[in-house]
C-alpha cells in the first residue's frame, strides 16, 4: 500500500550510518541505503524540514543472555559517513541504547519544531530502526518507514520487521514515495 501523506512538520532521522557499521557484514548492499539516505537528507534540507542523523557510541548497561563484546571503539568508528553531507542545521543525536529517543533529548528538540511525524531510515532494520520507530509511535509521532533505505544483518529479522512490526507502528514506502510527496509540498 502506498504511502498516504507526509505531515506538514515531518523530521528525517537517519539511524547509525557510520563508520564502524557500514563496514558491517549486511544482507543488502550498504551503498544504496547511504544513497537514498543522502538524497533524503537533501530533499528535507531543501524544504526546511529537520534532519536528525544519528549514530550509536555504546549499549545500554543492562545484563543480557547474549553477551555483548566489551571493547573499545576505533578511531572513527562512532563518525557519520561523509555522503550524509552533516549540515549546521542538522540535529545530531548520539545513543547508547537501541533507540535514538531513549536517554536523548531527541523528542524535546522535535516538539520545539512542531514535528508530528518522522521518516527513518538506517542501520540496522530490526534494532536500530526499529526502537527509534517503537519509541516514535509510542511518543505519538506518526511514522513513516523507508524499507529502501534500511539493512540488516539477519534477513529473517529484516523481513520481520517489515511484515510484521512495521505496519503497527505506521507505513512503509519507498525513497521514491517519500520524494514524490515532498515533491508536492
Amino acid at each position: 500500500m502506498p504511502l498516504t501523506q507526509l505531515d506538514a512538520n515531518t523530521a528525517l532521522i537517519v539511524v547509525d550510518l557510520q563508520k564502524g557499521i557500514v563496514g558491517y557484514p549486511l544482507i543488502d548492499p550498504v551503498g544504496p541505503v547511504i544513497e537514498h539516505s543522502q538524497k533524503l537528507s537533501d530533499v528535507f534540507r531543501q524544504k526546511g524540514l529537520p534532519v536528525v542523523l544519528v549514530n550509536v557510541a555504546g549499549g545500554a548497561p543492562g545484563r543480557t543472555q547474549q553477551p555483548r563484546p566489551q571493547r573499545a571503539f576505533p578511531d572513527g568508528w562512532t563518525e557519520l559517513v561523509p555522503e550524509l553531507k552533516a549540515q549546521d542545521g542538522d540535529l545530531l543525536v548520539t545513543k547508547h541504547s537501541w533507540g535514538a529517543f531513549a536517554n536523548t533529548d531527541l523528542d524535546a528538540k522535535l516538539k520545539e519544531r512542531g514535528v508530528t511525524q518522522v521518516v527513518i531510515t538506517g542501520i540496522a532494520t530490526a534494532t536500530g530502526v526499529e526502537a527509534t520507530a517503537r519509541q516514535a509511535y509510542e511518543l505519538g509521532y506518526n511514522v513513516t518507514l523507508v524499507t529502501d533505505a534500511m539493512t540488516d544483518m539477519r534477513a529473517e529479522a529484516q523481513q520481520y520487521s517489515v511484515t510484521n512490526v512495521f505496519p503497527r507502528l505506521g507505513e512503509t514506502g519507498s525513497t521514491q514515495e517519500v520524494l514524490d510527496l515532498l515533491a508536492n509540498r
